[in-house]
């Protein structure tokens, strides 16, 4: 069964690494519309995909001899609903409130189906007056490395330029904090992983950290209560600098607790966050739409 997906974003953030690893999963039979200039695209094209500059033009042709169209944002969302020649689903990656204006209800209502990154996200989109049965939960899945982290580098945080991504809360801790957007090059070494944010749809960074044995402190936010599991796999905190600290400090100075956390953040990625259990939610919630997949 040929899907095309539909990317609009201009930076390689976690949602379009999610797509990369579906379109690595799926092989032949998926295809990708995305930005001419887009690190996504480009990305996808050194990996071998069939893979094309996104257009209005683009998505009335290639739809025609799709069986299922894949839309990865809001604005792919939005040009399915309005070009689209084949049922389409939608990916909701954030939890955010879901818009109620007339051109809101209008696209969501056009959608076969939604793939919820989260329990959080999930219930957002019930909120917003989506019927149940047209939701499915396809978390994210994240590669588990060999090794664990050595866990004697550095602390990281995720560089980023958005604003509710806590930055400037992380600077006010007075940790030694190491802002970085390249995380596999550092996480094998990483001591700890600090992701704070106002809204966050899962967290992809977080469990990337996980999936290396490295523990987390996390905003107690979105979908991040559902990886981030305190005195567990991490420990979540109010969106405030003592807080983060103690919580950060906590961790440090205890290594029989990080060492628990670590060991049980593999085990949870290995159980429940996959890239191959990705795969087979996101190929169950397409057989709902249409009931020749393969799987």
């Amino acid at each position: 069964m040929r899907v095309l997906h539909l990317d609009t974003g201009l930076s390689l953030r976690g949602g379009q690494h999610q797509l990369l690893a579906l379109l690595g999963a799926m092989g032949p039979d998926a295809s990708l519309l995305a930005p001419a200039r887009s690190p996504t695209l480009k990305q996808a094209l050194a990996l071998g995909f069939d893979a094309r500059p996104i257009s209005a033009a683009a998505i009335l042709a290639r739809s025609r001899d799709a069986a299922l169209v894949h839309c990865h944002d809001a604005r792919s969302h939005t040009l399915a609903a309005l070009f689209s020649r084949a049922p389409f689903v939608v990916s909701r990656r954030v939890a955010f409130p879901v818009k109620r204006g007339l051109l809101s209800r209008w696209k969501y209502a056009r959608a076969a189906r939604f793939l919820a990154v989260s329990h959080a996200v999930f219930c957002r989109l019930l909120r917003a007056g989506i019927p149940e049965a047209k939701i499915d939960i396809v978390p994210d899945g994240v590669a588990l490395p060999p090794r664990p982290s050595t866990r004697t580098g550095p602390i990281l945080a995720l560089y980023s330029g958005d604003p509710l991504k806590g930055g400037d809360l992380l600077r006010r801790t007075h940790l030694d904090v190491h802002f970085t957007s390249d995380l596999p090059a550092l996480l094998p070494e990483a001591r700890l992983f600090l992701h704070i944010s106002e809204s966050e749809g899962l967290g992809s960074a977080a469990l990337l950290a996980l999936a290396h044995g490295v523990p987390v402190v996390a905003s107690s936010v979105g979908g991040l209560p559902e990886i981030v599991i305190p005195g567990h796999t991490g420990l979540l905190v109010r969106n405030h600098p003592a807080d983060i600290l103690a919580a950060a400090r906590r961790i440090l100075d205890d290594e029989t607790l990080a060492s628990s956390m670590a060991a049980n953040a593999r085990a949870l990625v290995e159980r429940r966050f996959t890239i191959e259990r990705m795969l087979r939610l996101t190929l169950d919630s397409y057989s709902k739409v249409v009931p020749r997949v393969v799987k």
